[in-house]
């Protein structure tokens, strides 16, 4: 990705731990034989009066019903358990809401994929993946009760966007995203997908705003942890991605290569790129993989208003500057380093050296 996010502490993280002690202090603790009541969660009150609202409260919305029998019906399954597997469970919990770790392939962390739980799981795997899909929605999020508690998601969103500014969206670097200014905002995207990853659906470390055609058209529910599987074997292998909220980010690196001279014949299969830094290969591969990197940004090149429009200044109202080509190219590069994403200056820059190299200008 382009640039990392920086993650913005918000009111809305209290919902991550309501599930943090549903499943460590009740889920987990169903073996030791007590009654499901909201007795069970007296150690966070405020978790205590939304359960008890949920519950047996005849003002209790549907929505809050149905949470509240999901709780108890898993709490039910895991009472079921030997301590051998609770704590199987534990580490699996753990794991995947270590994002970062799951996203850098520390190999003492392997993440928990429904497709991985053992056969001896289904019943509980499929109740756990109804709940934790579900999780994260407005049918839940927005009730009354518990909105009071963990605050709304439109306002974590402009608390984001006013230190996230750039108004950029990272996984690209071309797609404009909504910034406190509209009244509108992007979805968040669940990097680790929650149709493929329990516990971490409602984990905003796991959720990341992401313009429309990087969520939507190519990201969708592919698995950045996962290389697909090999038709040949049907396995799949682990693989670095980045990880959204990395604070020691490196600065991409990319060189266009241009294959002839003739910028009116140009198609996409004369343009290819180099991406860097070179100790950064594995993620990279992963970022053009999950987000059609390469099929997006030749397309851009090739577009009238984009990549022929910089050719045509180039050809056209450079020469009236007065400066010769790599000065003016020196400048661009400049601009580049310092405001990379602002009107494309990381690809327009590589493009129009890639060109000089083609003999174009």
């Amino acid at each position: 990705m382009l640039f990392a996010y920086t993650y913005v502490p918000h009111q809305m993280d209290k919902m991550q731990q309501f599930i943090d002690f549903v499943f460590f202090k009740v889920w987990c603790e169903a073996p030791i034989g007590l009654q499901f009541h909201p007795d069970l969660f007296k150690d966070n009150a405020e978790l205590q009066e939304i359960m008890s609202f949920f519950g047996f409260s005849a003002k209790a919305p549907e929505r809050g019903k149905t949470f509240y029998k999901d709780v108890k019906q898993i709490y039910d399954l895991f009472a079921l358990l030997p301590p051998q597997d609770i704590d199987k469970f534990r580490e699996w919990y753990r794991n995947n809401n270590d994002i970062e770790n799951v996203c850098e392939d520390i190999l003492a962390v392997q993440p928990m994929r429904y497709v991985d739980f053992p056969v001896a799981h289904c019943a509980l795997r499929d109740r756990l993946a109804s709940f934790f899909k579900d999780l994260y929605s407005k049918s839940l999020l927005g009730l009354a009760a518990l909105k009071e508690k963990i605050g709304d998601i439109d306002d974590h969103y402009d608390a984001f966007v006013t230190i996230n500014n750039e108004g950029k969206c990272p996984f690209c670097g071309i797609g404009d995203l909504f910034t406190v200014y509209h009244n509108k905002r992007e979805a968040y995207d669940h990097y680790l997908p929650k149709a493929l990853y329990p516990f971490n659906s409602i984990n905003f470390k796991n959720l990341v705003p992401a313009c429309y055609h990087c969520n939507s058209s190519y990201k969708t529910s592919k698995d950045p942890a996962y290389i697909p599987k090999d038709p040949a074997n049907g396995v799949a292998h682990r693989r670095r991605t980045f990880y959204p909220y990395r604070t020691n980010a490196e600065k991409l690196q990319i060189l266009v290569n241009v294959a002839h001279s003739d910028y009116s014949a140009l198609t996409p299969g004369d343009i290819s790129f180099e991406f860097g830094p070179k100790d950064m290969a594995e993620e990279l591969a992963t970022w053009c993989d999950v987000y059609g990197i390469e099929e997006r940004y030749r397309a851009k090149l090739l577009a009238k208003n984009d990549g022929k429009y910089w050719l045509t200044q180039a050809l056209d109202e450079w020469p009236s500057k007065g400066k010769g080509v790599a000065e003016l190219l020196g400048e661009l590069a400049l601009e580049a380093d310092k405001y990379p994403v602002a009107e494309c200056n990381f690809l327009k820059s590589a493009y129009l050296h890639g060109c000089l190299k083609a003999g174009i200008i």
